[in-house]
């Protein structure tokens, strides 16, 4: 396993990153657009399930 692919995303990373907001992450993750893991209490997205989220935004823009 790469770094890459081990690198897990807090929620508050992922906000950053997308530049949106706790709800509409959290909807994001809710209809399964965006794939998380849970980590005792904590909720964490992997770095390339994040990328495949933009990737898959940006066909459907095209």
């Amino acid at each position: 396993m790469t770094t890459a692919t081990a690198e897990l995303l807090t929620v508050p990373e992922v906000m950053a990153r997308l530049r949106l907001g706790r709800s509409t992450v959290y909807d994001l993750i809710r209809s399964r657009r965006l794939v998380s893991i849970t980590v005792g209490r904590s909720r964490r997205v992997p770095a390339d399930a994040l990328r495949d989220f933009i990737a898959r935004e940006i066909e459907e823009a095209a």
